[in-house]
């Protein structure tokens, strides 16, 4: 958690400064879909699982240019036995984690647009920045919910927030004097393999999931197959990509508070 007010602090002190400088500042909201690239989907930059949403400020600089601090929020999933892939089938994994994001991000128009005047009525635009994201992820066995990141199921354990990377592409339009309508998919790089807690390779000892009353059958958390047998210990348990991808589709509307100085065109 210090880790995000730290990164929160320094947010703010950015947004601060530069919003001192900007002509006009902008506040939006955006709701959408939300999904991953890990180990369990290894391919489909398109899958998305879940739900997202968001807000923003945003201090636009000039027609072309704004900085702003974003929030998002969005959960993923992934289960190996819905995979088209027999190996995933028989490894038998399975996960689900909320994604909240801080993130302070950059933008570009590629034409004179702002939601409060500009020479175009849209503009397609490009992003990027630094983020960080917080992240639980937990699986679901004989109607039990284990949030994985405790059991240190590959003999390891990791942190649950990570360094993001955003960047991505969207398209924005203008539909009164300061309301803008803008579409947009973003993709995040994070500094962890373990979204989706799985990331390295089995591990020599097994980890069993605790019992109860309820649920009096153990399970093999690293290693659920139907066929374990298949599975060594010490075998390759995740893919050999060492950063996971998370990436969310947005759809969101806009609002302008324009300055008495704006912009000379």
């Amino acid at each position: 958690m210090r880790f995000i007010k730290v990164l929160s602090s320094v947010f703010l002190f950015i947004a601060a400064t530069v919003a001192s400088q900007a002509q006009t500042m902008e506040v939006g909201v955006n709701v959408g879909a939300a999904g991953y690239m890990g180990d369990l989907n290894q391919t489909n930059p398109f899958d998305f699982s879940g739900i997202a949403f968001g807000g923003f400020v945003k201090a636009n600089l000039d027609p072309y240019w704004a900085i702003g601090i974003h929030y998002n929020h969005g959960r993923v999933k992934d289960n190996d036995a819905f995979s088209a892939n027999a190996d995933f089938r028989a490894r038998n994994l399975n996960f689900s984690t909320p994604l909240n994001e801080l993130s302070l991000q950059v933008d570009f128009n590629f034409l004179e647009y702002f939601a409060g005047g500009g020479t175009k009525g849209f503009t397609p635009y490009i992003f990027t920045g630094v983020g960080g994201v917080l992240f639980n992820p937990k699986a679901v066995y004989q109607d039990q919910e284990y949030q994985l990141r405790y059991y240190e199921t590959e003999g390891k354990s990791y942190k649950n927030y990570a360094l993001s990377i955003p960047y991505g592409v969207g398209v924005k339009y203008r539909i009164a004097d300061r309301l803008g309508l803008f579409s947009q998919l973003g993709y995040r790089t994070v500094s962890s393999d373990y979204l989706d807690d799985v990331g390295d390779k089995y591990p020599l000892n097994a980890v069993y999931g605790a019992v109860d009353a309820d649920h009096q059958q153990r399970i093999n958390l690293s290693n659920p197959s139907a066929f374990p047998e298949r599975m060594n210990p010490g075998g390759q348990r995740g893919d050999f990509v060492k950063k996971d991808t998370y990436f969310f589709f947005h759809i969101g509307i806009s609002y302008t508070f324009l300055s008495d100085k704006c912009f000379t065109f």
